[in-house]
């Protein structure tokens, strides 16, 4: 399994691909697949049979995954796509900065 550098809740930018440009909230992260859910992206319409949870059937949309070299963590200081890089504290503790302004990306507590 791959360690990535994004976690979930974090805002990311679309790089890469035909949601270039975009930016949302990742949802889930696969790190199996290398790739990553983001909010409202990369839409995919799955037609669904007549079920308990939905009595009608027909078209359903949801979220397909984003491949995790499209993406870019968004600096909570800089409000721009950055690289990230670790920080080890002095408790032994890691933390995921930005390369650009040093501003930590992890609630530190």
């Amino acid at each position: 399994m791959l360690r990535t550098k994004i976690k979930k809740g974090d805002i990311v930018h679309v790089v890469a691909g035909k949601e270039k440009g975009k930016e949302g909230k990742v949802l889930q992260v696969l790190p199996d697949k290398q790739a990553v859910v983001v909010e409202k992206l990369n839409l995919l319409k799955k037609h669904t049979r007549p079920n308990q949870k939905n009595p009608k059937g027909g078209i359903v949309e949801r979220e397909g995954r984003v491949h995790l070299s499209n993406v870019m963590i968004v600096c909570a200081n800089c409000v721009k796509p950055r690289r990230i890089g670790s920080k080890t504290l002095p408790d032994g503790k890691k933390l995921r900065v930005c390369k650009s302004c040093g501003e930590a990306l992890d609630k530190e507590g």
